[in-house]
């Protein structure tokens, strides 16, 4: 009996976990599916990602007392079931480490997003251009960089800097390549909205 209890916390403090970093993971997701336009889909978990890592940690923690808790049962010479792996301490412990690592995601999730390819290019300074965009939807640094490896598919991009604090993105680039309506398509794209132009 002890161990179903236990099994129905892991499933809970699983789908918890997922939860508080659903908002980050969308943006990767997006990338390796190539179905960008869904990564701000999960924006409105991030207002309760406080909660949800709080919840998770307190169903893993009951989790863990309900397995480690000692049987008050009288011993006896008749043979007990050896739990299921399902059911084991083991399971648990790889349980509680996915935990973990979903609820840090957002702290690593932008060095695994990183364009590390993006060739620099060499632009005139007579069509050398600068503009900064104002986005809504971002939560974390795993929507800068989706936003970053977007813009940086267009052509004549010299470089993009986009901060989710700030809620912008500063696009340099060869205004004979590209102009602000296609950075603006491709901010877009994203699932993030552009709101204003500055």
């Amino acid at each position: 009996m002890k161990n179903n209890k236990t099994t129905k916390w892991i499933g809970a403090g699983i789908v918890t976990a997922i939860a508080s970093s659903l908002c980050c993971i969308a943006p990767l997701l997006a990338l390796i599916s190539g179905t960008t336009g869904v990564a701000s889909n999960f924006e409105w978990l991030s207002k309760y990602r406080s909660f949800l890592i709080i919840f998770t940690i307190l169903i893993l923690g009951f989790a863990w007392y309900q397995k480690l808790k000692p049987n008050k049962e009288i011993d006896c010479a008749c043979e007990t079931d050896k739990p299921s792996f399902w059911q084991s301490k083991l399971f648990l412990s790889i349980i509680t480490l996915f935990a973990i690592i979903m609820t840090l995601f957002p702290y690593i999730s932008a060095e695994l997003l990183k364009n590390k390819q993006h060739n620099t290019i060499s632009i005139s300074q007579a069509n050398l251009q600068t503009a900064t965009f104002k986005i809504k939807g971002m939560t974390c640094s795993a929507c800068e960089e989706h936003i970053n490896h977007s813009v940086n598919e267009l052509k004549g991009i010299g470089n993009v800097k986009t901060s989710y604090k700030n809620g912008i993105s500063e696009v340099r680039f060869d205004k004979s390549k590209t102009n602000i309506q296609e950075i603006k398509k491709q901010i877009d794209k994203t699932g993030y909205k552009v709101i204003e132009d500055l």
